[in-house]
């Protein structure tokens, strides 16, 4: 049976701290506007209040759905509101795994799973009330992707809840089309999609919007564009970030080892370790007593590059909840002052316990918009500044899928307008001899290396700085993302380490 599988299942997937997109400053609300403005966000709502205030969810698939529903329909974000969810149902461990499974699955492959289920409903997705689209979707996925789930328990349990949530009709339906789509299976292969162009079969295959795919492939060449849309629909691996003020990398894995965990160097970051096969690492004692920090391997580097020295006076500019902040601390062996902002005032509460749990007493966390925060400090104030700009965080769509069918080309324009704005803003901080990084987690240019061109051909007295550090430098060489012609900023992509997708610039201010 699973030969005639299109992918392999996917282990493990938990949802991790990743991007910060659109959260880190005014483009919150731009960046997720996108989503309330579907036409089923009305039914999708109405639907979600049906089901949340008729019943609790008592099954890892009626729970999935209600998220599916929530996501779809309100524009919730996924991984907070799976995390929520999970919380609330008090399930199994087991069955919060097969909840967070059919949650990013269903989302990350949705495109594919209409595709395929097009053949089966009759009558077409817009007469089908949002939740039973939803259900259907959930459906297929398990039928196509995951081979561990028997083929009864998928169909069985989705005509169950079709019978709790609507009536006799509907149950029918979707009994019929997941057997129609069961028996029916071997045709549902690569080879069987018709499409206009390779750029839309791209995008059918691997579940992602026409207009991206084509984007990537001006940009990247559609090899490597399907590297990357491939690599968005990976799950995620687990990653820590050990903290030098308490211990080595080295104790680190030890004591991760002895937990039962499969815990090895990361090639990637200095201080990262990777986590296969992992728990909730954040139940650990080693996160409660700030041995580690959950973070991305691609996010670790930004702080790397910045390389800051004791005694620095350090401004992180967006720092929320406080990663990258916490990182540049502890590389500056806690000596000196780094400055955290960000511009909500709830946020501000995240750094300073993440500062606290890490015991890190050189980090002092603020509120203001990042825009003005030349109203707060002197010109040349700062021996190094950290940008790690609002984004569109196409670098992280395998830890927040939903942001493939919610994001637009005008959303990247407009995040790519506040980037400019933000460099403009913090850029003067820097004193003559100091450096200026920009990050993000997505690897659009149009944010990252045509903002810098853009900035350094209006700032002279900035210049690219190749001075990263030489295993960074030796990694990235070895990945691929960077080559002899490196100038002083890299785009690190998903496929390349398996970590998220991010874009890193380090500038100095000339003296």
């Amino acid at each position: 049976m699973s030969e005639q599988k299109q992918v392999k299942p996917a282990q493990g997937r938990r949802p991790q701290a990743g991007g910060k997109t659109g959260s880190k400053s005014r483009t919150a609300g731009a960046a997720k506007g996108q989503a309330s403005s579907r036409s089923n966000q009305a039914a999708g709502q109405a639907g979600a209040r049906k089901s949340s205030s008729t019943r609790v969810p008592r099954t890892p698939r009626e729970l999935a759905l209600d998220i599916l529903v929530s996501v779809a329909g309100a524009g919730a974000y996924s991984n907070l509101k799976l995390n929520q969810s999970l919380q609330d149902a008090n399930l199994s461990r087991a069955d919060a795994g097969l909840a967070t499974e059919l949650v990013y699955g269903t989302i990350q492959h949705q495109r594919t799973l209409d595709y395929w289920l097009a053949r089966f409903v009759a009558k077409g997705f817009n007469k089908l009330q949002p939740w039973v689209h939803q259900l259907l979707r959930m459906s297929a996925y398990q039928l196509l992707y995951l081979d561990r789930i028997p083929v009864h328990a998928a169909v069985n349990e989705a005509v169950a809840i079709a019978k709790k949530r609507g009536h006799q009709g509907i149950s029918g339906m979707v009994n019929g089309v997941l057997r129609s789509m069961d028996r029916s299976r071997a045709e549902l292969v690569p080879s069987a999609i018709k499409a206009g162009s390779p750029a839309e079969k791209l995008a059918i295959l691997h579940s992602y919007p026409d207009w991206l795919v084509k984007r990537w492939v001006l940009a990247y060449g559609e090899q490597t564009t399907e590297a990357i849309c491939a690599a968005g629909n990976d799950s995620p691996h687990g990653s820590v970030r050990v903290n030098p003020v308490r211990g080595t990398r080295a104790e680190a894995i030890e004591q991760l080892a002895e937990l039962g965990l499969d815990a090895e160097a990361s090639p990637l970051a200095s201080a990262g370790i990777t986590i296969r096969r992992g728990g909730n690492l954040v139940e650990t004692a080693g996160f409660r007593e700030g041995l580690w920090t959950m973070q991305d391997e691609s996010s670790m580097l930004v702080a790397e590059v910045v390389a800051p020295a004791a005694g620095m006076q350090v401004l992180d500019c967006c720092a929320a909840p406080g990663g990258k902040t916490t990182h540049l601390a502890e590389l500056m062996g806690n000596k000196g002052k780094v400055w955290a902002n960000d511009l909500h005032p709830h946020k501000r509460q995240l750094i300073i316990d993440q500062s606290s749990r890490l015991g890190l007493t050189n980090v002092e966390a603020i509120t203001s918009d990042a825009a003005q925060l030349s109203e707060r400090f002197a010109s040349g104030s700062m021996d190094a500044v950290l940008l790690d700009a609002p984004c569109s965080g196409f670098g992280v769509i395998r830890r927040k899928p939903e942001i493939k069918w919610t994001k637009t080309a005008a959303d990247v324009a407009a995040i790519a307008d506040i980037q400019r704005e933000l460099l403009e803003a913090v850029s003067d901080l820097v004193k003559p001899g100091g450096v200026l990084v920009y990050s993000t987690c997505t690897i659009e240019r149009s944010e990252n290396e045509e903002q810098v061109e853009r900035f350094l051909q209006a700032h002279p007295e900035f210049e690219l700085d190749r001075n990263w550090p030489e295993a960074i430098v030796h990694a990235l060489q070895e990945a691929g993302a960077i080559d002899e012609a490196f100038k002083g900023y890299a785009q690190l992509l998903p496929q390349h380490y398996g970590s998220d997708g991010f874009f890193i610039a380090r500038l100095l201010r000339r003296a």
